[in-house]
């Protein structure tokens, strides 16, 4: 697979699977018995259920919609996951309800958080593999880069802060200051500035400092 062209999935994906991983960690360490524990897990886990269902979304109404299009039938085994996917987020929050004080339903939920983790970690392997493929075939990079600021434009400021904070600290030193660098230059200075603040309790004094160096800050 090569990597010189524009990669939709790159940057979400290791924000997907960072948010997955440490919710994962989270739930199987509550303390079911702790309601304030219980609050601030279930408050971040469905954060990222809402994050999910989301992403879902846009891929569904635009990646897949572009696939289709052009190549008729490409993206159907993904959307088929997409269904389950949906069904799967519904049935984690409700059990999200029933954990506060409930052994039983919290090692339930961990391992249902568990199967969904597992499952999202393989089908965004498909999607990149599989799917940019398609889209490579298909598109050139500047349509890709046209359906992700379809998707960029319908985002709310709230969705899309709470994706910036697990995609920034996650990508590597070049990725992170790519994406800023472009940001700087397109989005407002206050903007800007928001997301410096909000990424740099997130970065180790290293990738800090890196990451300082490449936009002269």
């Amino acid at each position: 697979m090569s990597t010189a062209r524009h990669d939709i999935y790159a940057f979400i994906h290791k924000g997907l699977r960072a948010f997955m991983a440490h919710t994962l960690v989270r739930v199987g360490r509550l303390d079911p018995h702790d309601p304030a524990e219980v609050a601030e897990v279930t408050e971040e886990a469905r954060a990222l259920l809402d994050i999910c269902a989301g992403h879902v979304a846009h891929e569904n109404d635009v990646i897949h919609a572009a696939m289709e299009a052009r190549r008729p039938g490409s993206a159907a085994s993904v959307a088929d996951d997409h269904v389950g996917h949906l069904e799967a987020i519904a049935n984690l929050r409700t059990m999200l309800g029933r954990i506060d004080g409930d052994d039983a339903a919290a090692h339930q939920l961990y391992h249902a958080l568990t199967a969904f983790v597992a499952d999202n970690f393989e089908h965004m392997e498909q999607e990149e593999t599989t799917h940019n493929a398609v889209l490579w075939a298909t598109h050139s990079d500047d349509e890709i880069r046209g359906l992700e600021h379809r998707i960029h434009q319908s985002i709310q400021p709230h969705e899309m802060q709470l994706a910036l904070r697990w995609m920034l600290p996650h990508m590597n030193p070049a990725e992170r200051a790519g994406l800023l660098g472009g940001m700087r230059q397109a989005a407002p200075a206050e903007v800007f500035e928001g997301v410096l603040g909000l990424v740099r309790p997130l970065l180790g004094g290293r990738d800090w400092r890196k990451l300082s160096t490449a936009l002269s800050l």
